[in-house]
């Protein structure tokens, strides 16, 4: 069934003609992302991967109709803070959902926080939110940034790297990337390289990492930044010379693009596209039958956040009003993830599991991602215990 997004889905018995009952109450969900500029693949993948929940389940969320409105924040915190505003004051959203880029969470945080607002987050995941700006009303059906950047860091641990050299935007999640990596690794850091957010050019760096001379490089480089860097790593002879470490840089956003330049890099993260479980499985099937591409975490994220929303609704029947009752539910988490079985922790964060990935061909021949094994079981962000509601 056919929708659009800033208009209502149409209930299923008036889309087949029938004869429609009482009225039922609608749920308006406000949702941000990246949409242009160089993170605009992560962006829509997360509507993407959000908009198809809402497809396979009729236009419904928790037997609710839902008015699904979606923004632009142009990787800009100010645009960010004025479509929230928008989402609060002239469209009195139910809930605000997705968000892509940390610098822009953190400005949207507050606005939110100051009008009691519920958020249902799938992809950002600022230290400080997890910790001493906390909020109860505040979900995250990702990860906190860390969580990826210590899954890497054990994977490095583990291969016994004995220096890596590191490289990542300086901004908000860049800095909680850093961290992340060298909580788990016991190896030396040979280097610490911070760009500028949006960078295209890495040569200078490339320059100065073939002079470093590293066991291994690890780079948190999202959308467009990691395409560059990773066709231009090729470039310069390192692939499969140095061992290339990633986070949220070669996955189903960038792939298409880097093809069999990324083949042999690493990445960490909560869940891959190769899962065997059944909600995974027919999860990518549905996914690639629409979009024609693989998912990417980006999507899975987002799809994984709408069946959280709708196993609330389901809990409270349908009723947003109870914002306690709604929040309860949410942190309930009680529904069948494609990741496996999580919960939240205290601060809304996710306790789950992170696993090592390998970029290598599927068996159709496509450059995909292959998980190598589990790092970190039952893994829980380090920030939790500043979080004071």
């Amino acid at each position: 069934m056919a929708f659009r997004t800033t208009m209502l889905v149409t209930s299923l018995a008036l889309s087949m003609g029938l004869a429609a009952g009482p009225a039922q109450a609608e749920v308006k969900i406000g949702f941000l992302a990246t949409l242009s500029g160089a993170g605009a693949a992560l962006g829509q993948d997360m509507v993407d991967g959000f908009n198809l929940a809402l497809e396979q389940n009729g236009g419904k969320l928790g037997g609710q109709d839902i008015v699904f409105l979606k923004e632009d924040d142009q990787l800009k915190p100010d645009v960010g803070v004025q479509a929230v505003q928008k989402f609060i004051e002239k469209d009195k959203v139910d809930l605000v959902a997705g968000v892509t880029f940390s610098n822009v969470m953190m400005a949207i945080a507050k606005p939110m926080a100051d009008a009691g607002m519920t958020f249902v987050g799938s992809n950002a995941g600022p230290a400080p939110l997890a910790g001493n700006q906390c909020n109860p009303g505040f979900f995250f059906a990702s990860w906190q940034n860390d969580g990826q950047a210590e899954a890497m860091g054990q994977f490095a641990t583990d291969q016994k790297y004995k220096d890596v050299y590191m490289i990542t935007p300086n901004y908000q999640s860049g800095r909680d990337q850093v961290k992340g990596f060298t909580r788990f690794y016991k190896g030396r850091v040979s280097g610490e390289v911070y760009t500028q957010l949006g960078q295209q050019d890495y040569s200078a760096e490339l320059l100065a990492l073939q002079a470093a001379k590293p066991a291994a490089v690890w780079v948190f480089l999202p959308g467009g930044m990691g395409v560059n860097f990773v066709k231009q790593y090729k470039q310069f002879g390192l692939m499969g010379k140095i061992p290339l470490l990633t986070v949220s840089t070669v996955d189903g956003s960038t792939l298409p693009a880097l093809g069999e330049a990324a083949l042999g890099a690493y990445a960490g993260t909560f869940w891959g596209p190769d899962f065997k479980n059944p909600v995974s499985e027919a999860f990518v099937a549905a996914f690639e039958k629409k979009y024609k591409r693989i998912p990417s975490q980006y999507a899975a994220q987002s799809y994984d956040s709408a069946l959280l929303i709708d196993s609330a609704l389901k809990k409270t029947g349908g009723k947003v009003s109870d914002k306690k009752a709604f929040r309860d539910a949410l942190r309930a988490a009680d529904y069948a993830s494609l990741r496996g079985a999580y919960k939240f922790n205290v601060n809304g964060f996710p306790i789950e599991d992170f696993y090592a990935f390998q970029v290598a061909k599927d068996n159709q021949g496509r450059v995909s991602l292959k998980t190598v094994g589990k790092t970190l079981s039952n893994h829980a962000d380090a920030y939790v215990g500043n979080c004071k509601y």
